[in-house]
C-alpha cells in the first residue's frame, strides 16, 4: 500500500472555519505535521489543529517560513523538512500536513509535495481545500468579492507594488495578500488608482487580536505580515449591472 500525504487547509485562523472534511482528514491521519518557523513559536496552523486532534499526534517540523532573502538557506530548510516528513511516511500510512488557508493557494504544502515526490515516488498526494483569508475578510467586512462578469485578481504584494498597481488599474476586484510590511506602498497604489474609497483590510481574522479597518485609514504604519486587503470592483450600474 502506498503512503498518503494529505495537505489540509485549516482556514485563516478561526478554528470554526475548518471544514468537516478537513477535520475528518486530520483525525484520520496517523500523524499531523504542522509547519513552524525556526524561532519555534506556535503558528496559526498548529493552534487551529490543536482544537481537533490531541497534541501527542502533532509533529512540529521547521520550515523556513520567514526566510525570503537567502534562497540557499530556504531550500536547505525545505529539503530537511521533506526528509523529516518522508521519515514519517515510511513509518505511517497516512500523514496530514496542516496549512493555513488552502493548500493550493500560496502554501508551503506545494513545495513539500514536490520534495516528497522526489524522495518517495509512488506516494499518493491529496489535498483538502480550506477557506481562504479573502473569503473570511469578505464575510466579516461585508465586501462583495465578485458580481456578474467581474474578474477577481489575487496579488501577493511580495511580488512588488508595480504588480499591484497593474491589477488595480483593471476592472475587477483586487485582493492583496502579505502586504503588511508594505502598507505604505499599498495605500499609495490605492490612492493613485482611485481605489481606496471602498477598500478594506484585515489581519488576525477570527482571533482575539483581529483588526478590520477601511483602507482609507492606512497611514504607512507597518501591519502584520499576513494582512489581507480587498479592493472591490467599481460598481455603478445598479443591481445586476455586471450581468
Amino acid at each position: 500500500m502506498s503512503s498518503r500525504l494529505v495537505g489540509v487547509g485549516v482556514g485563516p485562523g478561526d478554528p470554526e472555519l475548518v471544514t468537516v472534511k478537513g477535520v475528518n482528514a486530520l483525525r484520520e491521519a496517523d500523524v499531523v505535521v504542522v509547519p513552524v518557523m525556526d524561532t519555534g513559536e506556535r503558528g496559526r496552523a498548529e493552534a487551529t489543529v490543536l482544537h481537533y486532534v490531541p497534541e501527542e499526534k502533532v509533529v512540529r517540523v521547521v520550515f523556513a517560513l520567514n526566510e525570503r532573502s537567502d534562497r540557499a538557506r530556504r531550500e536547505a530548510a525545505w529539503d530537511a523538512a521533506g526528509e523529516r516528513v518522508a521519515e514519517l511516511l515510511r513509518g505511517h500510512g497516512a500523514v496530514a500536513f496542516a496549512t493555513i488557508g488552502d493548500p493550493n493557494v500560496y502554501s508551503t504544502f506545494t513545495y513539500l509535495a514536490q520534495t516528497i515526490a522526489e524522495l518517495m515516488p509512488g506516494t499518493v498526494v491529496e489535498t483538502v481545500p480550506g477557506i481562504t483569508a479573502m473569503q473570511d475578510l469578505a464575510a466579516r467586512s461585508g465586501a462583495v468579492l465578485t458580481e456578474g462578469t467581474e474578474p477577481l485578481t489575487l496579488v501577493p504584494v511580495t511580488a512588488g507594488a508595480t504588480v499591484l498597481k497593474e491589477a488595480l488599474a483593471g476592472p475587477g476586484t483586487v485582493v492583496a495578500y502579505k502586504f503588511g510590511r508594505q502598507a505604505h506602498e499599498v495605500a499609495d497604489a490605492l490612492r493613485e488608482t482611485g481605489r481606496i474609497g471602498d477598500a478594506v483590510w484585515g489581519s488576525a481574522l477570527g482571533l482575539t487580536e483581529e483588526s478590520i479597518r477601511p483602507a482609507a485609514e492606512l497611514d504607512g504604519t507597518a501591519l502584520p505580515y499576513l494582512s489581507t486587503l480587498i479592493s472591490p470592483a467599481r460598481r455603478d450600474g445598479g443591481r445586476g449591472g455586471k450581468l
